[in-house]
């Protein structure tokens, strides 16, 4: 397994086997990727991650090779030989070729063949001694072998079997599907013209090679056939297959030769290509999900990852018409101070009145910032806050509104607000964001947050483990503040999971707040191991020891306590006084257990403990005037925000409650293989409008040609 994983991974063999073992002790990624890089070779969490999968996938073909081999056992066919093979096959596909004849299946015309004693004809037939198969036949005519024709028939069947289930044959037609297999979609003609069939319009007589379609096409495309709306289908040269085939089996001449070759063509069409269609059809869907899930996971990424703008006392807006603008004042921690609603837009219209509320609200809560949600009546509401005057800034930050629904409705939100309604937590989830979006995020299920490609088409299973993964990353990356964290955002942490989270939300309520990092070892069913894992991603602001407060792992705490006593001052100084830092000489605190890697992530840790990765957030403004799909024309070159990243280029927001897409073709003036290499999520970009529909309510931008701010 190391072998084959180090290969595979242009890995070194100890590291996979370093890593491996770490894995198989409990070790997350993160705290494997952080903190033990002396034993991996400094990797990332991507190949830790890497790792982890093809370990999993090897275990699991073992397991699969051990039923494998008791099922050809109780069979009475196993080889010394055989058993070997299995052994030593490193490729699940190659296993299920070899299982594949003795794998047991439904009743088959070769087995009914079999059963009524036509095997031996089969064979006599296959080797070509017989010079004329059709007497030959009529031997076996007996019980429900009424001719020399059904057993001729019957033994053509047994051939065409064997040849569909020879690994040869699989293999020569693989790598004909491999090379030119064809992907078709055709409209089913009942549906061609109904309302649900339109928007798979450029798929209704679509033809593309099978390795050039991309994940968004694949999944589309199969999207469509699920609703029976198109028919999908995979195919590739049949008659240059059949030939193939036939060269590579028949060896004999004449009447043997040519009931061979007929045998062959049928186990091809009625057996092997339909199986290596089905086999690709799996393939292809399996890899454009592989694609989509990566999509979605860097977007969620990008998005967690979001510029916080910090603890400050921040003003949440929820904008609405008729309803309303709930208004929530939360204090620099995220607590709900107070909540209401205005009504400044029509049909109300009480703007006066709204005005004087939010002054009032902005001065008695000292408010620094306000978080404007960007659904219906975004534009609108940002404009009447711009308008007002307060006796301090204030600054504005228009905010994503997408989950926020959801998490109004969910039982976290339930929870954490059991007295106010829905549209009072979302405006709360609203401000929350622009305080710090990882913290608020994890509460919502990163399908509903908006940034995802096909993510209800993908394996399940997977897209969850997958993005999981990305917010355990995230989560780890930034850091928690053990005294400030929700519930929620500690469950993510390294080594804790939901029941260790809710005994520290529990244990902080009933003791107060951490002022040590060994104080989680009191915690209820905090032991030692989930310690080891979770210590250093939590942080202690104030802490008495400064450590605390920092990435530096507890088990490293006395490096640096040695470090400052070798220089004659405390560890505080040592934080405070960079000339110290300077004079340090790493190699001298090398070890066994700890070597360079680890000694320079202190030093860095140190040079500004406690650091964020986040980068600072900025603010944005729309183009004025610009609010409506109807006030576009082409050529306008207006400014907008990223909001969803595809494989097909990336939707911006320009202010219209519509996003328009930049084509991946568009997105830049050389070529784009990736939308992601280009443009971030959250990004400030110009863009140049190059087709407005609204009938079809699109927009087309391009950022070709164009300097971006």
């Amino acid at each position: 397994m190391i072998k084959h994983i180090s290969e595979s991974l242009q890995l070194p063999m100890r590291n996979v086997e370093n890593t491996i073992e770490l894995l198989d002790e409990g070790c997350t990624i993160p705290f494997i990727a952080r903190y033990r890089k002396e034993r991996t070779g400094s990797l990332d969490e991507v190949q830790i991650a890497a790792i982890s999968e093809m370990a999993d996938k090897w275990r699991e073909m073992e397991k699969r090779k051990e039923t494998i081999i008791k099922t050809i056992t109780e069979q009475g066919k196993m080889t010394p030989e055989l058993e070997k093979r299995i052994a030593e096959c490193d490729n699940a596909e190659t296993l299920e070729d070899i299982y594949l004849p003795y794998k047991p299946k439904r009743r088959t015309k070769a087995q009914v063949a079999r059963e009524q004693g036509l095997e031996p004809l089969a064979a006599l037939i296959m080797l070509g001694r017989e010079q004329r198969p059709d007497e030959a036949a009529k031997r076996f005519v007996k019980g429900e072998v009424k001719s020399a024709a059904d057993a001729i028939q019957g033994a053509q069947y047994i051939i065409a079997e064997m040849v569909s289930e020879d690994e040869r044959s699989r293999q020569t037609v693989r790598r004909q599907f491999e090379r030119d297999a064809v992907i078709t979609s055709k409209v089913v003609k009942a549906k061609a013209d109904t309302e649900e069939s339109a928007k798979y319009k450029d798929y209704f007589d679509w033809q593309e090679p099978l390795r050039r379609c991309p994940s968004h096409r694949m999944l589309a495309m199969r999207r469509g056939e699920a609703e029976g709306i198109l028919r999908v289908s995979i195919s590739t040269d049949d008659d240059e297959c059949i030939e193939r085939l036939k060269r590579n089996n028949v060896r004999c001449q004449g009447r043997c030769a040519t009931l061979y070759r007929e045998a062959v063509e049928d186990g091809y069409k009625r057996l092997l290509q339909p199986s290596i269609e089905n086999e690709f059809a799996a393939h292809g869907k399996e890899k454009a999900e592989e694609e989509a899930i990566r999509v979605f996971a860097d977007n969620l990424r990008q998005l967690l990852m979001s510029a916080p703008l910090g603890q400050k006392r921040v003003m949440g807006v929820d904008p609405g018409f008729r309803t309303g603008c709930k208004i929530v004042c939360l204090d620099a921690q995220g607590n709900l101070l107070h909540h209401e609603a205005i009504f400044p837009h029509p049909p109300v219209s009480k703007r006066s009145q709204a005005a004087a509320t939010i002054e009032h609200l902005v001065e008695k809560y000292g408010i620094e910032a306000m978080a404007i949600g960007n659904g219906t009546a975004s534009r609108e509401t940002a404009a009447f806050m711009k308008s007002l005057h307060f006796k301090h800034e204030v600054k504005q930050f228009v905010v994503s509104e997408d989950g926020a629904s959801v998490y109004s409705a969910s039982k976290t939100a339930r929870e954490e607000f059991p007295d106010e309604d829905v549209t009072v937590r979302g405006a709360v989830s609203i401000g929350r964001r622009l305080m710090d979006p990882l913290a608020e995020l994890v509460k919502i299920d990163p399908k509903s947050i908006g940034v995802g490609q096909y993510q209800h088409d993908v394996d399940q299973s997977k897209l969850k483990k997958s993005l999981d993964l990305t917010v355990e990353s995230c989560v780890n990356s930034v850091g928690v503040d053990l005294n400030t964290a929700s519930q929620h955002l500690l469950t993510y942490v390294s080594g804790l999971g939901p029941t260790l989270a809710k005994n520290i939300v529990e244990y902080r309520r009933a003791n107060g707040a951490f002022t040590s990092r060994s104080q989680l070892l009191k915690v209820p069913r905090l032991g030692a191991a989930a310690y080891l894992q979770c210590a250093g991603f939590l942080r202690i602001s104030g802490a008495k020891n400064p450590l605390d407060n920092s990435a530096v792992h507890p088990e490293s705490y006395k490096i640096v306590e040695t470090m400052a006593r070798d220089h004659k001052c405390t560890v505080t100084q040592l934080i405070a006084d960079a000339s110290l830092r300077k004079s340090i000489d790493l190699k001298r605190y090398v070890s066994e257990e700890v070597g360079i890697p680890t000694l320079t992530d202190i030093m860095n840790e140190l040079e500004k403990p406690g650091r964020d990765p986040r980068n600072q957030i900025e603010e944005f403004e729309f183009a004025a005037g610009i609010e409506s799909i109807n006030d576009l024309s082409v050529g306008m070159v207006l400014p907008g925000i990223v909001t969803n990243i595809t494989q097909f280029g990336a939707f911006v927001d320009i202010g219209v409650h519509q996003d328009g897409l930049v084509h991946i073709s568009q997105l830049a003036d050389k070529y784009v293989s990736n939308p992601g290499d280009v443009v971030k999520l959250h990004q400030h970009v110009t863009v140049k409008v190059t087709e407005v529909d609204t009938r079809r309510n699109r927009i087309s931008l391009t950022m070709r040609g164009i300097s971006h701010c």
